[in-house]
């Protein structure tokens, strides 16, 4: 497992985050880091990520920063160049993947049969993101995709809360999960910071509580 991996596996919890300013993207991720999660991956779901990924490498570097909804080569150029240390997709896009590989960048692309796993298999990789995690049947399709693929990990995303994150998390396979209770557009927009490191506190009680 290469060193941003051990990471994002130490660190359980990855907040996914839309913004729509990165005026936004500072303040909240200082509350998210109050709260113990220090990572984020804010997603190319705005124009506001490229900008917002710049300012929270360069003001905050212990932050393990990644970007998400990284669906092109170009796209995740912009991505590594602002400062991120992995990406992710919601789906499987060799030709990302391969760039990826070829430029020594951490990857994670979004998986949910067992087709999309030998995908990545056959491009070497370790991890791969259930996607999306409760829609897609939840643990139990979890449970079932992974039995046979014991060499890979996994960071389920899509519908994981405080609710079923302990549930998650306590699957040996899975290396983190991925979430946006904590990170809600309305907490966003509110400038609510108290309430982001309060759910944030939450998320890493959870997440010692099962992994201690």
């Amino acid at each position: 497992m290469n060193t941003i991996l051990q990471e994002i596996k130490k660190c359980g919890v990855i907040p996914v985050i839309k913004l729509d300013s990165p005026d936004d993207a500072l303040p909240l991720c200082r509350a998210l880091a109050d709260g113990g999660l220090n990572a984020a991956e804010i997603t190319f779901r705005t124009d506001a990520a490229e900008e917002s990924i710049k300012r929270v490498s360069a003001a905050m570097p212990e932050m393990l920063l990644g970007a998400g909804t990284v669906l092109t080569i170009d796209t995740a150029r912009k991505a590594v160049a602002a400062g991120a240390k992995f990406l992710v997709s919601p789906g499987f896009n060799p030709a990302v993947v391969g760039w990826c590989a070829e430029n020594n960048v951490c990857m994670i692309p979004g998986v949910c049969t067992p087709s999309d796993v030998e995908a990545g298999l056959s491009l070497g990789l370790t991890t791969l993101k259930f996607f999306p995690a409760e829609a897609a049947g939840g643990l139990k399709m979890l449970k079932a995709l992974a039995a046979p693929y014991n060499m890979i990990s996994f960071m389920p995303t899509g519908g994981i809360d405080e609710k079923n994150l302990a549930d998650y998390l306590s699957f040996k396979p899975v290396i983190a999960c991925g979430g946006s209770w904590m990170v809600k557009d309305e907490l966003i927009k509110s400038g609510n910071w108290a309430e982001i490191t309060r759910l944030s506190r939450e998320a890493a009680g959870i997440k010692e509580s099962v992994r201690l």
